[in-house]
Order: C-alpha cells, then structure tokens, then sequence
C-alpha cells in the first residue's frame, strides 16, 4: 500500500536543506572516522538529517496524527539536464517507483509521504533507470542477501538498529549507575508511575499505567528507555562514535566473562558493575587493552552524557517512555506549596502533555 504524499511548500524544502545541501566544497569536512574514503555524505554537513523526519498533523484529529511522521526524501540533482527520479522502499511496495517533483527551477527534487512512527525501512532512489543508494543519507542496512539499501527510522523506533542484544545488556547494566532513579526514592516513583490496579485492588506491573495515562507510551527497560536511545543515536546523529560503542562494549563484556565465566552477563551481581565503573572511571581498569581503546574513561564520560541526555529528552527520540523522567522530575521540584516548579505538560504536545499552540 502505498502512503499518502504531501505537497509541501517549497520554503519548507529550502528551510530545511539550504543549511546542509547549498554547498560547493568537495572536501571530507565533516568526516570524523563514520565515513569510508570518497563517501559523498562526508562532505554534507549533519546528512545524518536526510530523509528529512518531522512532527505530522492532517489538521484535524491530532491525537490519532501524532501515530505518524512525515518523511521527505531528498535528491540534489548536480547535473544541468532534467532528472526522472523516484524512490522505491519498504514503506511501499518495493516495486513500485513513487516520484519525486523538481522543488521550483532548483536543483532539489523532493517527496514527503505520511509513515507511522515506531518503524524501520530501507529505501533506494531510481535516477533515470539506474538504482542507487541515497547519497546523502549515511545510514545503510545490508540484508542477509548482501543486498545494500539506505535506511531511515521513524520517532519512537523501538526496533534496535546499532546494537546486538549482548550489548544491549551490558549497556542496560551500565546505565543502572548513571540514572537517579535507582535510588529508593526514584524506584518508589517509577514504582507508582508504572504501576496500575487489577479487579482485585492489587498492584500489577507489568501493566503500566503509563499506557492508560499517556497514548503510545511504553516501557522498554528499566532505564526508562536510554538504551534505546543511545541506539538511535550513534544510527544517526552521533554515527561517528558508533566504533568506541563496539569496541568497549566488547572489551567489557570480555573482562565480566574473566571475572565471571559462569553466569550470563544479565545475572551477575550489581557489585561487579559497581567495581568496573569505578575503575573505568579511574581510567585503570586491570586487564584492559589500551591498544584497542586507549581511555575507558572517554568512553565512560561518553556514556553518561548519552544516557543522562536520553532519559530527560523528548519520548520521540526513543528514551525518557511515557515522559516518566519529566513526571520524575515534575514531582521532585515543587514550592512551598507543593506546585510543581516542572511543569512540562504546558509545553509539550497532546497526547504527552496538554499544549493546544502546536500539533504533532
């Protein structure tokens, strides 16, 4: 089935493009190890924006558009002639070439299609009969085929893209020191915020009330989403640190199996975690390969960054699920008459929250 296309302004295109695109330098500026040599996206500044994902609203029913984004492809015709592009992806039958129109007499050609939120696909751009990979988008997935395409997510992706489960893992366990929810007070909040009441007045967990409160929220680790996060973010904006995540991930979870070779890095006790981010953030971590990965530390002032800034940023990004840093946040900071001094509501959208001035 094939989404429904928007006619956008062309001053939404420019608007958006001018900053990144209008640019004749054929240097690798803006390659800082993510690229391979002679990638064209090396010279595009933050092409980790393309396809171009934004907030949708069809005007009327804002709360079921908030379930969709608009994704706008991007193609920067560099030749005087008429171009014939299309792109073909996952989002439609990947058969079928939808076209993209020449924005004004400029040299972009652009198309925006309504996608639901929460999905992952591969697309490729159809340039006068010949297949190609978008030449902006740095993101890539190969099949088991072998087969290359260009990828893109929408917001609240859950599905993990950067990451085996193995990392994942460990990156859960690391985060657990970083977060101030593992505190009493913080776990007693998540605690009430999750929780919900069956038929018999009894506390039942595992089905959140954040569901009930909140349209599309959700709660995918105990850390309120960061892992998910980080794996949504070194995708794309922060592709370039992608390596260090790899590389020390793998060390870590090599020097756990040392010191514990017998149970899965899942159950090992939280005073092993506790030892290893004291001694990464000591930079002396006994055992540790300085060859392949010269400071855990780096990485370690790396990770809190990445994970502080997950949990508190908007659920669309993939952390902070069902806003529950923010309600965090909302109960903990009050005056001396118990009003919250956070009220993040008034300024975020519906469902989320509750400002009427913009939509989606």
């Amino acid at each position: 089935m094939t989404p429904v296309s928007i006619n956008k302004q062309s001053q939404y295109i420019y608007n958006h493009c001018s900053r990144y695109l209008a640019r004749s330098n054929n240097d690798a500026r803006h390659n800082f190890g993510q690229f391979s040599e002679g990638d064209p996206a090396a010279n595009i500044s933050e092409s980790w924006r393309f396809p171009i994902i934004d907030n949708y609203s069809d005007g009327q029913d804002f709360e079921a558009s908030y379930g969709f984004n608009e994704v706008t492809f991007i193609y920067v015709a560099t030749q005087a002639a008429t171009q014939d592009i299309a792109v073909i992806g996952s989002f439609a039958n990947l058969y079928e070439a939808i076209p993209l129109q020449r924005v004004e007499n400029s040299d972009y050609y652009a198309l925006t299609l309504v996608i639901p939120k929460g999905q992952v696909h591969r697309y490729k751009f159809l340039v006068n009969g010949e297949i190609i990979l978008d030449p902006i988008n740095p993101q890539l997935s190969t099949l088991d085929n072998g087969q290359t395409w260009s990828r893109f997510f929408t917001h609240n992706c859950t599905t993990p893209i950067s990451f085996e489960r193995w990392e994942m893992q460990i990156l859960d366990r690391l985060t657990d020191h970083i977060l101030p929810f593992h505190t009493e007070e913080g776990r007693n909040f998540l605690n009430r915020y999750y929780a919900s009441k069956d038929n018999q007045g009894k506390t039942v967990i595992d089905r959140p009330q954040a569901n009930l409160t909140f349209a599309h929220a959700y709660r995918l680790d105990k850390s309120v989403g960061v892992v998910n996060y980080i794996d949504k973010l070194v995708a794309a904006a922060e592709r370039h640190y992608l390596d260090d995540y790899h590389t020390c991930l793998a060390i870590i979870n090599q020097l756990l199996r040392q010191q514990n070779p017998v149970l899965e890095v899942t159950d090992m006790p939280k005073i092993q975690f506790i030892q290893l981010y004291d001694a990464m953030a000591s930079n002396f971590v006994e055992n540790w390969p300085t060859e392949r990965y010269a400071s855990p530390s780096f990485f370690l002032k790396l990770l809190r960054r990445h994970t502080l800034t997950g949990a508190f940023s908007h659920p669309k990004y993939g952390g902070n699920n069902g806003a529950a840093s923010w309600a965090f946040l909302e109960e903990r900071y009050t005056d001396e008459n118990g009003k919250t001094l956070f009220d993040w509501r008034r300024s975020v959208e519906k469902p989320l929250g509750n400002a009427t001035n913009y939509h989606g």
